[in-house]
C-alpha cells in the first residue's frame, strides 16, 4: 500500500489515541511515579529488527500501552518532584499536537510565514511579563543548554578575535579566553566551553557564600587574576534560580561590575525568570536587565510543555555575524524577511514551538500565569514549614521559589557524622522513589547532601505533598539505623 493511511483508519487511530491521552491524564496520579525495572528490560520485550509487514496501528498502541508507558517516569504525576517539577499542561499537550500535524519548519519567514511571526509575537509577550526593555531581541532554541551555547558564541564574537573565519586551531595570537560562574551555576557552562573551543578548564568556577549565591569579591579577585596572567575575560555567568537550592546571584553588583570590566554578562534565569510575572517577587530579577544576554525557560516554570527556552540579547547582530550562512538554495527565501531566525543559531530546520506556547499562554492569561506561580511557592514554603516543626528534619537553604532543599538529621552513634547523614539522606531519596508513589532528587549543598522537592506541576496539591511528606518519614524510618527523635511516623 503507498500513501497514507486511510483516512477512515486515521480518523479511528486518532480518537483511540486522543481518547488515551484524556485517560491518562485523568488517571495519572493512580499510577506509580516511576518503574521498578533496571536497564535493559524495555529493549528486551522489543523486536531487534524493524517488522518486515506492516504491524496494525491497534497492535502499536497496545505495545504502547503494555511494553512503554509502564516503564516511564511519569514526569506529570502530581508527586513528581524532581528537578524544577513537570509543566505538562492540556493547552500544550494540543498545541503539540497541532505542531506535528504542520509540521512546518520555521526556519526562514518564506518557508512559514505564520510561525515566523507568531514565534516572534510570543516572544514579545514573554519579553513584557519578564519586564525586559525593548531593545532585547529574543530567540526560542529547545533547551537552556542551547541558548547559553549561543550567547557564549556571541561573547566570544564580541571580541573581534575573527575567530568565526580563522577558528581556533593553529593560530599562536589567540589569549587564553575565560568563563565565570559560580559553583553552582549550571554544567552546561562547561559543556558550551567545551563546544565552543573555550576549554572545560577555562570555565572558572567562584565559589558561593552561605546563601549559595556568586560571591562578587571572589570573582573580582578571579578576573584580576586572570588579567595579571594574559588570560583574556570571556564572559560571566550569573543565576536566577540556581539547578540546586534555587539561589539568586547578586546580580545588580555583578552588573555594575561587568560593564566596568567590559565583560559581557549572561544570565541563566531558565527557571527563576517567571518570578519577574509576580510584583512580589520580581525584584528577583532585579539587574538582569543590564545584562548582556538572558536565558528563560517556559517549560520550567510557564506551563509550556518540553522543550521550549528563550534567549534573549541585546546584540542579536552578533549571533548572526557567528551564524548566519545563507547557502543558494535558500538565498530568495530569505531575501523575503528581515527576521529569518535560521540566521541566529545552528539549526536550519526549526519546530513550530510557538504554536504551543501561544496555546499556553492565550489559554491560561497573565493572570492563570501569575496565580499557579503563586500557588506554587506558598505550596513551597508550606511544606518547608512542615520540615522546620520536625525535629528530624533541617532546611539547608532559604525558599524563595517552588524548590525546598533539607536533610533528615539523626542522632548517630559514632563515626563520621556528615558521611552517616550524607548516606542517610541519599538512601531516604532512594527508598522513596522505589515506592513509586512519589518522585524526589537529592543534590549536594556545602558538602551536606541534601534531599530537594521541585513543585512545578499544575496538578500538584497540599494533599500530595502531605502524602509525600508522610512517604518520607515512613522511608527515613526504615532506613535509618537509629531511632528516630520524634518518635511515630506522623502526616503534617
Amino acid at each position: 500500500m503507498l500513501g497514507d493511511l486511510p483516512e477512515e483508519e486515521f480518523r479511528k487511530a486518532l480518537r483511540q489515541a486522543s481518547d488515551w491521552v484524556a485517560d491518562y491524564r485523568s488517571r495519572i496520579e493512580q499510577r506509580p511515579v516511576s518503574p521498578p525495572g533496571k536497564p535493559g528490560d524495555v529493549s528486551a520485550t522489543l523486536p531487534s529488527t524493524i517488522p518486515t509487514m506492516p504491524v496494525p496501528f491497534e497492535t502499536v498502541m497496545a505495545d504502547f500501552e503494555s511494553l512503554i508507558v509502564p516503564n516511564l517516569v511519569h514526569w506529570g504525576h502530581p508527586a513528581f518532584l524532581g528537578y524544577f517539577g513537570s509543566t505538562t499542561t492540556a493547552p500544550g499537550i494540543l498545541g503539540e499536537i497541532l505542531a506535528a500535524t504542520l509540521n512546518v519548519s520555521a526556519m526562514t519567514w518564506a518557508t512559514s510565514p505564520a510561525a515566523t511571526e507568531l514565534e516572534a509575537v510570543v516572544l514579545q509577550w514573554l519579553r513584557e511579563m519578564l519586564r525586559l526593555p525593548e531593545k532585547f531581541f529574543g530567540i526560542v532554541y529547545d533547551t537552556a543548554s542551547v541558548a547559553t551555547l549561543h550567547a557564549l558564541a556571541a561573547a566570544r564574537e564580541s571580541l573581534q578575535l575573527d575567530i568565526r573565519n580563522l577558528g581556533l586551531s593553529g593560530r599562536s595570537d589567540l589569549p587564553r579566553l575565560r568563563i565565570y560562574a559560580s559553583d553552582q551555576a549550571h554544567s552546561s557552562i562547561v559543556k558550551a566551553a567545551i563546544t565552543l573551543g573555550i576549554g572545560e578548564i577555562n570555565v572558572k568556577r567562584i565559589e558561593s557564600d552561605d546563601l549559595f549565591r556568586l560571591d562578587l569579591n571572589s570573582l573580582k579577585l578571579a578576573v584580576q587574576h586572570d588579567r595579571s596572567a594574559g588570560y583574556m575575560p570571556l564572559a560571566v555567568v550569573a543565576t536566577v534560580g540556581t539547578t540546586s537550592a534555587a539561589a539568586v546571584d547578586p546580580i545588580p553588583e555583578i552588573a555594575s561590575f561587568c560593564k566596568a570590566e567590559s565583560i559581557w554578562l549572561h544570565v541563566d534565569a531558565a527557571y527563576g525568570g517567571a518570578l519577574a510575572l509576580l510584583p512580589e517577587a520580581c525584584d528577583l530579577m532585579e539587574g538582569v536587565d543590564a545584562a548582556d544576554s538572558v536565558v528563560v525557560n517556559p517549560h520550567k516554570w510557564l506551563f509550556v510543555p518540553l522543550d521550549f527556552s528563550t534567549l534573549y540579547t541585546k546584540h542579536p547582530h552578533l549571533l548572526r555575524e557567528v551564524f548566519s550562512l545563507v547557502p543558494e538554495y535558500l538565498r530568495g527565501d530569505a531575501e523575503q524577511s528581515e527576521i529569518n531566525y535560521m540566521d541566529y543559531g545552528i539549526q536550519l530546520g526549526r519546530r513550530f514551538r510557538a504554536l504551543k506556547a501561544w496555546m499556553v499562554f492565550s489559554t491560561f492569561g497573565e493572570t492563570g500565569l501569575v496565580t499557579r506561580i503563586r500557588e506554587h511557592i506558598r505550596l513551597a514554603r508550606l511544606f518547608a514549614t512542615w520540615v522546620e516543626n520536625d525535629v528530624d528534619f533541617e532546611l539547608l537553604a532559604p525558599v524563595q521559589m517552588g524548590v525546598v532543599c533539607f536533610r533528615a538529621i539523626v542522632e548517630q552513634d559514632s563515626g563520621d557524622l556528615l558521611a552517616q547523614t550524607n548516606d542517610l539522606n541519599r538512601s531516604v531519596v532512594r527508598s522513596v522513589n522505589a515506592t513509586g508513589r512519589a518522585y524526589l532528587t537529592h543534590t549536594g549543598l556545602g558538602g551536606k547532601v541534601a534531599m530537594r522537592v521541585a513543585i512545578g506541576n499544575v496538578l500538584t496539591t497540599e494533599r500530595h505533598l502531605a502524602d509525600v511528606f508522610g512517604l518520607i518519614k515512613q522511608e527515613l524510618q526504615k532506613v535509618s539505623k537509629f531511632e528516630l527523635r520524634s518518635g511515630a511516623v506522623a502526616r503534617p
